[in-house]
C-alpha cells in the first residue's frame, strides 16, 4: 500500500491555514475530481476519495490536532475509514450544501435554496467622457451628445418573438429555467439540475422569435442626449442621466449614464474649486508708484491700482470674481492674480543715462531688502574677522 501523502499538501493549504481556506480549497478539487464529471476515471475518484479524507480531518478541530502533533498515526484507529463517514447512498447535495452553505454555494453550482431562474436584473450603468473648454465649465453649457448602447427591440417590444407579444411559459421546466433529474452513482442517488436547454433558463420559450433582434429583445441604437453642464461643475466630476443606461430584464429598470467631466486647460486662467487664478506681468514704474494696471477675470478686463512698492510675487485678491458655486445664486468664488515684475530690455542709451540718474538719486531706504540683506553679510564678516583674530 502506497504512504499518504500529508493532508495539507493534498488540499493544497498551509499548516497555518483557517476553517475558510479549508473549505475552499476541498470544494474546489470536489468540484474537479467528483466521479459524476469525471465517470469511469478512476485516478480522478482516488483523488475525490483522497482529498475528501484530507477534509474528514483538518475540518475537525480535535482530529487536525491530533494530526498535527502525531501525524497520520494520530488519526488512525480512531474510527476512519479514509472515506466517506457516511457511507453509501448518501445524498452529495446535501452534504455540499453544509459544508459551503455558508459560501452561497452547493455542489453542481447551486446555492442555498436550489436553483431557480434569473429574476429581474436592472440594466448596466454606462459612462460618457465630456471634455469642456475652460469657460464652459465656469458658466456652464448645452451639449447634444451620441451614445451607442443596447436598447429594447422596439420591433417587439423587447421580448423576442415575431408578434411582440410576451412568450409563453417553457413546458419543459414549467418557467423554472432550470431541469432536474436524478442519477445513479457509486455513491448513491444524487439529484442534478441544469439549465433548461428549450428557453436558455429564461423560463418563457420563444417559439417564433423576431426578425429584427433574432429572438434576444435587443438591438444596438444610437442615441442623441441633450445634456444641461450646469456652471461651476469642476474636473472629473458626475452628471447622472438617470434611467438613460442599458435596459434591465422582466421590467426592472434602466440603468443610468455618468457623464464624466474633463475640462481644458486655458491659456491663461487656472483654477482651484471656485478660485480662478492667472499671473500679471507689471512694469518696475507700475509696480513702485502703484498705478493702475488692467487684470484679466472670466468675466473680462478690469482696471486694478496697485498699492506703491508692489514687489513680484505679490498676490491680490478680487472677490466674488471666480467660478459660480453649483446650485447657489450669485456666489462665485474669488479671482487670485500674482504680480511678475518683468525688467526692460532693449534700451536706447538715453534710456539707460536715465536710469543711471535715477539709481544713483537712489538711497537705503528706497530698497529695505537689499539694505537688509548687505547689513546681514556685513555682520558675517565681521563675526568671523572677530574670531580669527582671537
Amino acid at each position: 500500500m502506497s504512504e499518504k501523502r500529508d493532508y495539507y499538501e493534498v488540499l493544497g493549504v498551509p499548516k497555518d491555514a483557517d476553517d475558510n481556506t479549508i473549505k475552499r480549497a476541498f470544494w474546489k478539487l470536489a468540484k474537479k475530481y467528483h466521479p459524476d464529471v469525471n465517470p469511469d476515471d478512476a485516478e480522478a475518484e482516488q483523488k475525490f476519495k483522497e482529498a475528501n479524507e484530507a477534509y474528514e480531518v483538518l475540518s475537525d478541530k480535535e482530529k487536525r490536532q491530533r494530526y498535527d502533533q502525531f501525524g497520520h498515526a494520530g488519526i488512525d484507529g480512531q474510527g476512519f475509514n479514509g472515506g466517506f463517514s457516511g457511507g453509501f447512498g448518501i445524498n452529495l447535495e446535501d452534504i455540499f450544501s453544509q459544508i459551503f452553505g455558508d459560501f452561497g454555494f452547493g455542489f453542481g453550482g447551486n446555492n442555498r435554496s436550489g436553483y431557480r431562474h434569473q429574476g429581474p436584473i436592472p440594466g448596466a450603468n454606462l459612462r460618457y467622457r465630456m471634455n469642456l473648454d475652460f469657460m464652459e465649465a465656469a458658466f456652464g453649457t448645452e451639449r447634444e451628445i451620441k451614445i451607442r448602447k443596447e436598447d429594447l427591440c422596439k420591433t417587439c417590444n423587447g421580448y423576442g418573438t415575431k408578434d411582440g407579444k410576451e412568450p409563453p411559459i417553457c413546458g419543459t421546466c414549467n418557467g423554472t429555467g432550470q431541469v432536474s433529474g436524478v442519477q445513479q452513482t457509486i455513491f448513491g442517488q444524487v439529484r442534478t439540475s441544469q439549465t433548461c436547454n428549450n428557453c436558455h433558463g429564461s423560463g418563457r420559450a420563444i417559439e417564433d422569435p423576431c426578425p429584427d433582434c433574432m429572438g434576444t429583445g435587443r438591438t444596438m441604437i444610437t442615441k442623441r442626449l441633450n445634456v444641461t453642464v450646469p456652471a461651476g461643475i469642476n474636473e472629473r466630476e458626475m452628471l447622472t442621466l438617470t434611467g438613460e443606461g442599458e435596459p434591465g430584464t422582466q421590467g426592472a429598470p434602466n440603468g443610468d449614464l455618468y457623464i464624466e467631466i474633463h475640462i481644458k486647460p486655458h491659456e491663461v486662467f487656472s483654477r482651484q474649486g471656485n478660485t480662478t487664478f492667472c499671473v500679471v506681468p507689471v512694469t518696475y514704474a507700475q509696480a513702485a508708484i502703484g498705478q493702475e494696471i488692467t487684470v484679466p477675470t472670466i468675466d473680462g478686463s478690469m482696471p486694478y491700482k496697485l498699492k506703491a512698492g508692489t514687489q513680484s510675487g505679490d498676490i491680490y485678491t478680487i472677490h466674488n470674481k471666480g467660478i459660480p458655486y453649483i446650485n447657489r445664486r450669485n456666489s462665485r468664488g474669488d479671482h487670485k492674480f500674482q504680480i511678475e515684475l518683468e525688467v526692460p530690455q532693449n534700451l536706447s542709451k538715453e534710456q539707460e543715462d536715465l536710469l543711471e540718474k535715477f539709481e544713483a538719486s537712489m538711497k537705503d531706504e528706497n530698497y529695505k531688502k537689499r539694505r537688509g540683506f548687505f547689513d546681514s553679510i556685513k555682520k558675517l564678516f565681521s563675526d568671523f574677522d572677530t574670531k580669527k583674530s582671537k
